[in-house]
């Protein structure tokens, strides 16, 4: 997949729905230690845990996948992208959403390893730092399932193809692709990057252990208060059901795992040469 250095990055400004700045603010509240539970040193069984969450992953590959994140500027948006991932190809694509009070723009878009794709950009103005000429697609789609089927029928060249930027949503992308792997992780190597249990939590009727993990390392500049950026939600069982990441202070970056595979899986029309 190749991409031109000269696109602009695409990065969404808008405000978001009442109810889902309401949930990531819920969310703030706990990755800023709000539930008053201390944390302490994962057990043996824990990093266990831990070392087979992006082998499950893997293994649960393609699922669906949610991103959630702020949208860029002081408000309090939010872009969300519903995607098909399929971490042994390393490529997902999805549905973008981001809403402001006066308008919603949807649209559709792909990446891997290297880049991200674009398919039909909204409107002249629309999108932040762009100008375009073409219309939006008639049928926009919403789910990761309708992506799917809607990146198939498109032809390469109704892509947008651009590198990855540093923006809070490029690297939101990055994560998801890069949270699984193709065996588990050494559990020792794991205990001895120190790794925190958060506390104990239920999403949809079922209980996740939260990690913070593993802490970067330390370094001349680095204080006992440094912490990881990632925090990840785990079953007894080891599967992931949830990632967070700390884009900036205070600004976090979801990502949401589906708990089966889904058939849909990721089509490689957007990679297609011709």
């Amino acid at each position: 997949m190749r991409f031109s250095p000269h696109k602009k990055t695409f990065v969404p400004a808008v405000a978001a729905t009442t109810a889902v700045a309401g949930a990531l603010t819920a969310l703030l509240l706990l990755l800023s230690g709000g539930g008053g539970t201390p944390a302490r040193p994962v057990s043996t069984d824990e990093v266990q845990r831990m070392a087979l969450a992006r082998f499950r992953a893997y293994e649960a590959s393609p699922s669906e996948v949610t991103v959630r994140l702020p949208a860029a500027g002081t408000g309090d948006g939010t872009i969300t992208v519903h995607a098909v991932a399929d971490q042994h190809a390393h490529r997902a694509v999805g549905a973008y959403e981001v809403v402001d009070d006066a308008r919603t723009l949807r649209g559709l878009l792909a990446w891997d390893l290297e880049g991200i794709a674009v398919a039909r950009p909204p409107a002249p103005g629309a999108e932040p730092g762009r100008t375009t000429t073409r219309a939006p697609a008639p049928d926009i789609v919403t789910t990761a399932a309708q992506a799917a089927r809607k990146a198939r029928s498109l032809k390469r060249d109704q892509w947008t193809h651009r590198p990855y930027s540093a923006a809070p949503l490029d690297r939101a992308l990055r994560l998801v692709l890069s949270v699984a792997a193709d065996r588990p992780d050494n559990a020792r190597l794991l205990a001895r990057s120190d790794p925190l249990w958060l506390r104990d939590e239920r999403l949809d009727g079922h209980g996740y252990g939260v990690f913070s993990g593993p802490r970067p390392r330390p370094n001349a500049s680095a204080t006992p208060a440094d912490a990881s950026p990632l925090t990840y939600w785990i079953d007894t069982d080891g599967n992931l059901r949830r990632i967070t990441a700390r884009l900036s202070p205070g600004r976090y970056a979801m990502v949401d795992f589906g708990a089966a595979r889904v058939r849909t899986g990721v089509p490689g029309s957007p990679w297609k040469k011709g």
